[in-house]
C-alpha cells in the first residue's frame, strides 16, 4: 500500500477572457501530493491519503475526486476552509498563487498521522507546499523521518513553489535534511536550480548527487525527458510525445505516481530491491511514467490516465 501526505487544494485555472476582457476560471481539485494519490489510485494501486480535507463544498469536490479514483481517505474531515490556488496559463505552462492560511490541509499532527497510517503501508510519499513553513511542515518532516527509521520506503518530491517561500534558507535546510531520509528523490530541473542556484545544471546535478545518499534520484526536464541515477548508473529516457497539448498541470505528479506504482506492483518497493534495480527495469519504469505524464498533458488540469488507458498506450 502507498500512503501519501501533503496538500490538497482547489486550482482556479484561467481558461479564456470574457468579452469584457475579464478572465474566466474553472475549479479543479489539485495539490501535488493529492494529484499523486489520484494518479496512483487510477492505476489500480491501493492508496491511502493522510491529509485532512475540509468539510466545506470545495472539500466535497476534493473528497469525491479521491474516492472516485479509488483512494482511501484516512483523516477525518475538518471545519477549516479549503486551500486555494489561482493558476494562470501561458502556452499551456502554469504559474501559481496560493491562499492557505489556517486551512484544512494544514491541520496535521504527529499523533494523528500515526493513527491514520495503515499497518500494511510499504511506501510513504510527501512533498510540495506542506514542507514550506509552519507547524505542519515540522510535522511532515518528523513523520517522514519516523517512516524511514521504521523501514518504510520513503519518497520525496519538493515541487518547489518559490512565490510561497518567504524564508529560503529555512526551506532549503528542511529539504536537505529530508533528503537524508529519502529512498527516492524526484526533482524537476527548476526545483534543482532553486535548491542549487548560481551554477550550471550539470554542476547542480553533481552537487545534488553528492548530497543525496538515498537509492534513486530522478530529475525531470519537461520536453527534454528525464534522468534517473541509481548507484553509479545513469538512465536517460526521452519525453513521450503529446498529441495535442492542453496544459502541463499535474504532469510531474502523474510521472511520480507511475514510478511508485510500478515499483510496488513489481515487488521492488524495498530498500534492498531498489538498490539492486537493473538499469533496464528503471528505464522501462521511467518510460511508462513518461507515457502517463504525456497522456495527462492532453487533458485540462490534472487528469491522469486510468490503468487500461495507460496499458494500451504503453504497448510496444
Amino acid at each position: 500500500m502507498l500512503a501519501i501526505g501533503g496538500e490538497n487544494l482547489i486550482d482556479f485555472v484561467s481558461v479564456e477572457n470574457n468579452d469584457d476582457g475579464l478572465p474566466s476560471y474553472t475549479a479543479n481539485p489539485g495539490g501535488s501530493p493529492f494529484n499523486v494519490a489520484i494518479a496512483a489510485g487510477r492505476q489500480g494501486q491501493p492508496v491511502v491519503y493522510l491529509t485532512p480535507i475540509s468539510n466545506d463544498s470545495l472539500g466535497n469536490l476534493l473528497f469525491s475526486r479521491l474516492t472516485k479514483s479509488g483512494v482511501s481517505v484516512a483523516a477525518p474531515r475538518v471545519s477549516n476552509p479549503t486551500s486555494l490556488a489561482i493558476v494562470s496559463l501561458s502556452k499551456g505552462i502554469p504559474s501559481y498563487s496560493f491562499h492557505r492560511n489556517n486551512t484544512a490541509e494544514r491541520q496535521v499532527s504527529l499523533l494523528g498521522l500515526e493513527s491514520y497510517m495503515p499497518k500494511e503501508t510499504k511506501v510513504f510519499h510527501v512533498g510540495s507546499l506542506g514542507l514550506i513553513d509552519g507547524k505542519d511542515a515540522e510535522v511532515w518532516e518528523e513523520f517522514f523521518k519516523l517512516c524511514y527509521q521504521r523501514g518504510l520506503l520513503t519518497t520525496l518530491d519538493p515541487n518547489v513553489r518559490p512565490s510561497l517561500i518567504s524564508n529560503r534558507h529555512s526551506y532549503t535546510k528542511r529539504i536537505f535534511r529530508m533528503m537524508r531520509y529519502s529512498d527516492i528523490f524526484k526533482l524537476s530541473d527548476e526545483d534543482l536550480t532553486y535548491l542549487y542556484p548560481d551554477r550550471p545544471l550539470i554542476k547542480a546535478i553533481e552537487d545534488c548527487r553528492s548530497d543525496y545518499n538515498g537509492s534513486l534520484l530522478i530529475i525531470t526536464s519537461g520536453a527534454e525527458g528525464s534522468t534517473g541515477f541509481i548507484g553509479c548508473s545513469e538512465v536517460k529516457v526521452p519525453a513521450s510525445s503529446v498529441t495535442k497539448l492542453s496544459d502541463t498541470v499535474g504532469a510531474g505528479d502523474t510521472f511520480m505516481a507511475t514510478i511508485l506504482t510500478c515499483l510496488i506492483d513489481s515487488g521492488r518497493a524495498t530498500r534492498e530491491a531498489l538498490v539492486a534495480l537493473p538499469e533496464s527495469v528503471l528505464s522501462d519504469v521511467m518510460s511508462r511514467a513518461s507515457v502517463a505524464a504525456a497522456i495527462n498533458c492532453e487533458s485540462f488540469g490534472c487528469d491522469p490516465p486510468w490503468k487500461q488507458e495507460l496499458d494500451k498506450e504503453s504497448l510496444p
